[in-house]
């Protein structure tokens, strides 16, 4: 009778394991559905690039910022605060020295991942040699690196090399001529706090008033769709090339009508203009640039203004958009709600996992 017992228990834990590998299968399908680049099938190192290239590109600074250099700050050793571009090079830790108007700084990064640091972007470390590469050193669990500082309130690039990686990530820091001692300054600074609430007002109060002039809305095709939710691919040329769009996107239908909302890979684009129509950013949470459009043509370039601060003082570029009416599909396509599949599915196998573990402790009990 004991015998029955634990085979039936066993029997119930080969079955457990047989449906963990089957969430592992769709695990790994739906990997594919966020990740995969149109046709060509992109290795699990060229996905983590990408996604690292996406997280790790992050403003450092404010607008209105403007270089502080050495002879604006007196001799001595500060505590500051540096901003990184990058939460995989976090500087938990930083002291400035200055002497005779030149500065170094002591920053002290969260890990021991890297190996060296470069004044410099990651193409620029390539081509020099390791003699000019910055080393660090140990300070219990956390490196080290000494860097010379050519300004203040300016970002600076420092490229990083990954001892797992090999290679060079570019990365910008930024020290923080506000973090010093009051005495430490020989200028004054303005209230950067100040002037970006000011501007972001005025840029909401501007473009308010220009959505509320007279003029033509844009009118959205219809599609043979009953209203709902929908997936949509969509292509976009123009630009520098740096930003991008998500596709498949979402596709809303309402009273038979086509509207697309274009999720950015960039988090400073504020406004769009379809035709002669203002499109506000829909982001709330400070992630990804977020618009809903109205789709004015299927299988026809759109053109579309959208207007970025990526670069500091806001500039308006020109985009094409082209949506494929064919490639009309569900919801779940669109990588998003892939990812939200996916989150799921690791949950129910960790609490699989988790009953399992239950079933295994308590045979090896008995």
């Amino acid at each position: 009778m004991r015998n029955l017992f634990f085979q039936n228990r066993i029997g119930r834990g080969k079955r457990l394991l047989a449906l963990l590998f089957c969430l592992l299968l769709v695990l790994t399908d739906c990997w594919d559905a966020v990740y995969a680049d149109g046709e060509e099938e992109l290795s699990v190192q060229e996905r983590i690039a990408e996604i690292q290239k996406q997280i790790r590109s992050q403003k450092v600074g404010q607008y209105g910022m403007f270089p502080i250099d050495g002879s604006l700050v007196a001799d001595g050793e500060y505590p500051i605060q540096v901003e990184s571009s990058s939460p995989f090079f976090r500087i938990i830790e930083a002291t400035l020295t200055v002497k005779n108007g030149q500065m170094t700084a002591d920053i002290t990064i969260s890990s021991l991942s890297y190996q060296w640091v470069y004044s410099g972007t990651g193409e620029q470390a390539e081509a020099d040699t390791e003699d000019h590469y910055i080393d660090y050193w140990d300070d219990g669990g956390h490196g080290v690196f000494t860097i010379p500082v050519e300004a203040l309130n300016k970002p600076i690039p420092c490229a990083a090399y990954s001892k797992k990686r090999k290679r060079w990530y570019d990365r910008d820091i930024l020290f923080l001529a506000s973090t010093l001692p009051e005495e430490a300054l020989q200028v004054e600074l303005p209230d950067y706090e100040a002037i970006e609430t000011a501007l972001k007002a005025y840029e909401v109060k501007d473009l308010e008033e220009l959505a509320a002039r007279p003029h033509k809305i844009p009118e959205p095709v219809s599609v043979p769709k009953s209203d709902g939710e929908y997936s949509i691919e969509v292509n976009m040329t123009g630009g520098s090339g740096r930003a991008s769009i998500s596709s498949p996107t979402l596709l809303t239908v309402r009273d038979g009508k086509a509207y697309a909302t274009l999720i950015w890979s960039s988090t400073y684009y504020d406004y769009m203009i379809l035709e002669e129509e203002y499109y506000l950013d829909l982001t709330e949470d400070g992630g990804p640039s977020r618009f809903e459009i109205p789709i004015t043509a299927m299988d026809t370039p759109i053109p579309v203004i959208a207007d970025t601060t990526a670069m500091g003082d806001p500039v308006e570029i020109h985009y094409e958009l082209t949506f494929y009416e064919e490639s009309i599909g569900e919801k779940g396509q669109i990588p998003q709600e892939a990812a939200k599949k996916v989150l799921m599915i690791a949950a129910a196998i960790i609490v699989l996992g988790g009953i399992l573990n239950y079933f295994v402790k308590k045979k090896r009990a008995a």
